[in-house]
């Protein structure tokens, strides 16, 4: 068990896995709210169905790393690997501008659901609510395990305790119990996930490398390998670098387009994620729209 990659699917599964527990608890929270206890059902039969696609989706995308000849497979590796992390950078962004007004969209869509009858209506909203999330983390998850390669496994179990600890989680908000500040937890997880996403840009590089698709670039950088190895039988250090390079690409002999990519988008991206968000001309109403309705 390999804890770097046991360390990075927990991050992956508990950062996923809360903001789908988060969308239901908020769902089932107004339903109890408004009395609409009969209609739990539905919601939890749309985001059972959203779990089970969201695994078949996994199990598809991970049961064909290792089935093909090189050079084939380093490049559907590194495909996977770069899907992952723009998969995860489009995610962050679009949680950072809709986490302030999920609830409220999430309770106009439980409002529009009720008045308008639809028998499966409510349980395509949650299934809606949960897919993306599945799908990005089965993304995610998959880009993770192929970069841990035989240590998969570690990864695997990881994603299974943090979504047990979603779940948790989730029953705590439904519960009415506020355990953390989700705007607090949602910004460092994701400051977190921006190194992780990195550290898949950079091995997925690695494999165009590895597969003659790049060739500019591909001299080794440096070589710190004396100082902080990747490789876990190196001993201790070893292992903190094999660490570094399951949650963070890390390693000590990059080559420099790998090394640049990965600085690059870190720079760049933690740039863009940690700007103040501008409030919205939309929601401000004008002087003559607040005249009138005065």
């Amino acid at each position: 068990m390999d804890f770097g990659f046991l360390t990075s699917g927990l991050l992956t599964g508990l950062r996923e896995g809360v903001e789908a527990a988060l969308i239901v608890s908020i769902i089932l929270a107004y339903l109890a709210k408004t009395g609409n206890q009969r209609h739990f059902g539905k919601i939890w039969a749309g985001a059972g169905a959203a779990i089970a696609l969201s695994v078949v989706v996994g199990l598809v995308l991970f049961s064909t790393v290792g089935g093909f000849e090189e050079p084939a497979e380093q490049i559907f590796e590194g495909f996977a690997m770069l899907t992952a992390a723009a998969v995860v950078t489009w995610m962050l962004f679009w949680m950072r501008r809709t986490a302030a007004n999920i609830k409220g969209e999430l309770q106009a869509g439980v409002d529009r659901a009720l008045m308008e009858g639809g028998v499966f209506g409510l349980g395509i909203l949650a299934f809606t609510a949960v897919i993306r999330e599945g799908i990005e983390t089965a993304l995610f998850l998959m880009g993770q395990a192929t970069a841990a390669g035989t240590q998969a496994s570690s990864t695997l179990v990881g994603a299974i305790i943090g979504l047990a600890i979603a779940v948790a989680i989730g029953y705590g908000l439904y519960r009415g119990a506020r355990v953390i500040n989700l705007r607090t937890f949602f910004s460092w997880t994701g400051i977190a996930l921006i190194f992780i996403a990195a550290g898949l840009l950079s091995h997925g590089i690695h494999e165009f490398i590895e597969a003659g698709w790049i060739s500019i670039g591909t001299a080794t950088a440096f070589d710190i390998s004396g100082i902080l190895p990747h490789d876990p039988a190196a001993g201790g250090l070893g292992v903190v670098g094999s660490i570094l390079r399951a949650l963070v690409g890390y390693t000590s002999t990059p080559e420099w387009i790998t090394f640049a990519a990965w600085l690059a988008y870190v720079v760049v991206v933690l740039f863009l994620y940690t700007r103040p968000i501008r409030p919205s001309t939309a929601a401000t109403p004008s002087r003559e729209q607040t005249a009138v309705s005065a």
